[in-house]
Formats: structure tokens, sequence, C-alpha cells
């Protein structure tokens, strides 16, 4: 098939791309003219991917982009940064794509897989969540990312556009640098263990998230559904933190600190930095990451898209780790 992909010229969406394009689709990536020089040496040189230079922002770009496209896959996102603000992420998470399906109707595009998150749902009290557990998003880049996904999902009722929602779980692997910090971490002794870590973690790695989302554009059955897709099997944080550990030949940390001050220490480093534009050494959504349980339940995906993730979390960390080491970060 002839197929777009928006944010090809990040960690996600660059995986996509060269994945569709080895499963034999003809792949278009939009690409905004100063990402022009990363998408050239990206992932993605020698995939046959076609870069078309446009912008969420600009409605004549992405009718360019999507002319004679089949299925577009929606992955481009702003997501958190130091001093941005609130409008920001409304002006690209929810105008974009609303412009995005405007556009994909306009062509009479087959199908739109729309990304949103699994940070839509929040904290989840009663582990494992499915599709249809609350909605209870954390910061505006969640909130904003649920407003997208019920527009688009709104779209495809009024406009009779088919579209897929996606929610991907703790998305890793070789390429992505969020995970970084806590590898990095262990690595040097340097990592703290903030609260009991019992909370639930749940991670995807990447080969077989992107899989997850080409079933979204391709299986017939999945039309007007959504999906969490995440990988086999979620852990404490604490046994997340000890696999990792192990990985590394390290010893996990022991000590278990009190969560409060370090939350009080974002909170000011927030009200400080921010309006500076600048990045605070520690945010309260950093903090979460030890308070907030993750679980989900994929068996809609499974059964509706027959997705089924490949990579254990052993593996998926073995390989990440040696991604890490081979660029010289650990």
């Amino acid at each position: 098939m002839r197929v777009l992909v928006t944010g090809a010229t990040g960690f996600t969406g660059g995986h996509l791309a060269k994945h569709l394009s080895q499963c034999g689709d003809e792949v278009r990536a939009l690409v905004r003219s100063r990402s022009r020089a990363r998408f050239d040496a990206s992932v993605l040189p020698g995939s046959g991917v076609i870069a078309y230079e446009g912008d969420l922002g600009d409605a004549a770009s992405l009718r360019r982009a999507v002319d004679g496209v089949e299925v577009v896959y929606h992955i481009a996102a702003t997501y958190r940064e130091a001093g941005q603000p609130n409008s920001a992420y409304r002006q690209i998470n929810v105008e974009g794509t609303k412009q995005l399906l405007e556009a994909a109707k306009a062509a009479r595009v087959r199908r739109v897989v729309h990304c949103s998150t699994g940070g839509v749902h929040g904290h989840i009290a009663h582990p494992p969540a499915n599709e249809d557990a609350p909605f209870n998003p954390g910061d505006v880049y969640q909130a904003t990312k649920l407003e997208a996904e019920q527009l688009a999902r709104n779209f495809s009722e009024a406009a009779g556009l088919d579209v897929v929602v996606a929610r991907p779980i703790g998305i890793y692997g070789p390429g992505d640098r969020r995970f970084l910090t806590m590898f990095r971490g262990l690595a040097r002794g340097r990592f703290p263990m903030l609260g009991s870590g019992r909370p639930f973690y749940h991670l995807t790695f990447i080969d077989d998230l992107v899989e997850g989302f080409r079933l979204c554009g391709t299986v017939p059955a999945a039309a007007g559904r959504t999906y969490l897709l995440a990988g086999p099997r979620y852990t404490t944080l604490e046994e997340l933190v000890g696999l990792v550990a192990r990985e590394l030949k390290v010893s996990p940390p022991r000590m278990h600190l009190p969560v409060w001050p370090f939350w009080t220490a974002g909170l000011i480093c927030e009200l400080i930095c921010v309006p500076l534009r600048i990045e605070p050494p520690i945010y309260r959504r950093r903090v979460d990451f030890y308070t907030k349980s993750r679980a989900f339940d994929t068996t809609r995906a499974r059964t509706e898209l027959g997705f089924a993730p490949t990579v254990d979390l052993e593996e998926g960390i073995r390989r990440t780790a040696d991604w890490y080491r081979r660029e010289g970060l650990l």
C-alpha cells in the first residue's frame, strides 16, 4: 500500500516507517523542513522511505502528502518540553490532528491510525486496565492526546472516515533515550528508589509496537476501534529495576527513599525553571514514575488484531542495554 507516516523523525515514527517499508509498503514520511537533516541521518537511509516536506499546521502541505495515500499513521505530537506553553500542545496535538483528518477525508484515505497514549488512563487503580478504563490524564500532554483521540473518533462518526485509535504503553528499545536515565543511573550506582517500589510498570518493545500499528492499519475488523498496545507482561517497578540491574551486572538500590520531599522539590523546580525555559533538574512527573501504576490488558488487540508481542522483557532490556553500550551512553 501507499502510506503516510507523520512524526517519522522521532523514535517511534522512524521505526514504524522503516518497518512498513520492509513489509512492502510505499512509505511517505511527513517531515518539517527544519527536521530534514535529522531525517536524512536517521534510521531511514536505504529504507526506501520518501520524505514529503510539510507541517501539521500547514493544510496545503498535508493535502499534498496524503494525495493518493491509502493509510495514514499519525504518530507526530509535541511531547514534554521545558517552558513550552500549554497552547503549543493544543496547537500541534489537537489542531494539527484536526487538519490532518480533514486532509485525509478530502483525499479519500481509506484509514487513519491515530497514535494516542496509555497515559490518558493515568494511574491504574485496579490493574490491569483495558480500553474501557476511566480516563485520568495527569498533565497537559496526556490531556491534549486524549482530546485529540476523542476528536478523531467524533470526526470518524461524523465524516465517515475510518479511524483506529492506538494507545501504546511504555515504549523502549534501541534508539530510545527516555529510559537512559534509569539504565545510566543504575550503571553508575546513582539511581534513587523512591517509595515502596510496588506500583506496576508495563513496557513495550519498539519492534512489537510498530507491528501493532501495522495491524491497526490493515486488519479490516479494526475499523473504528481503540486498542492498547503493550508488551507481554508487566512487573512491579522494583522488579523492573532489578531486571535492568541484573543485565548491567550491578546491584539494585537497596534503600527506599520517601516520595514527598522529591515531589515538593519538583514543584519548586518547575515554578522557578519553566518560566525561564530552563530544563528543571527534577519534575513532579518524574516522581510520578515511582508512584503511579501502569498495567494493561491487551486482550482486545490480541483477539481482534492478532497482536502477539514476541520480545519478552529480559530480551528487550538486553537489546536496549547493548545499544546504549555501543553508543557509549553507559
